[in-house]
């Protein structure tokens, strides 16, 4: 059991890159950011060459 421990955590993280990607890519493949997405805004790091969190 401890052997699989790696493997399922890395499906988890690979799953939930893709549902992030999937909020901030549009289905023509553009780069959208919603600002009002509870889980987006407070990844956003910077924003029109500043700096939003530290």
């Amino acid at each position: 059991m401890p052997a699989r421990v790696a493997a399922d955590a890395s499906a988890l993280y690979a799953r939930n890159v893709l549902d992030f990607l999937k909020l901030v890519i549009t289905k023509e493949g553009a780069l959208h950011v919603p600002m009002d997405d509870d889980i987006v805004a407070p990844c956003l790091m910077t924003q029109d060459a500043k700096v939003l969190r530290t």
